[in-house]
Order: C-alpha cells, then sequence, then structure tokens
C-alpha cells in the first residue's frame, strides 16, 4: 500500500480518491490549498483552496500546481509534503 499522508514544515497532505476525483489536500497553520484531478489521471490538474472550493486554475504540470498551492499556503513548493500515493499526478 501506498503512503496517503505526508507531514513536514507544519503541513499536512492527504491523498484520497473518490468516485470522479483525485484529490491532494494540504492543511497548515496559514491555510489549505488542493489540487485535484480526473480519476483516471490525465485530465489537467485543478488547483482549488479547498476540496470542495471552486477552480482557481488549471495546469498540466504537478509542479506548477504545487507552485499555485504553496502560494495559497504562504510557503514554498519544496516545503510541501507531498504523499507517496500522489506522486503521479498531472501529465
Amino acid at each position: 500500500m501506498t503512503a496517503t499522508e505526508a507531514t513536514g514544515n507544519g503541513i499536512t497532505a492527504r491523498y484520497r480518491e473518490t468516485e470522479a476525483e483525485r484529490l491532494l489536500t494540504f492543511e497548515g497553520e496559514t491555510g489549505t490549498a488542493a489540487i485535484a484531478q480526473n480519476v483516471e489521471g490525465y485530465a489537467m490538474l485543478k488547483v482549488r483552496p479547498t476540496a470542495d472550493g471552486d477552480e482557481l486554475e488549471r495546469y498540466y504540470g504537478f509542479d506548477m500546481a504545487l507552485d499555485h498551492a504553496a502560494e495559497l499556503l504562504g510557503t514554498s513548493p519544496s516545503a510541501l509534503p507531498v504523499p507517496e500515493a500522489a506522486d503521479d499526478m498531472g501529465m
């Protein structure tokens, strides 16, 4: 089984799958952010303020989505922990 949760730099990341989406959510002291992709794993990544929030932007690459999520949390992309199960998100 691959890891679905990771913690580091005061941020907790959780990965889960719903019927329609793969979701990677981040929660820190300064806020939250979410990255979503269709469950098949081939569509663009959607960045949201929360898992259920309105879409803010779409990206092809996981790195770009992480950059935007880090901006929402007020940190650098390298500070975001990424669970093993979410490593393959993006196109």
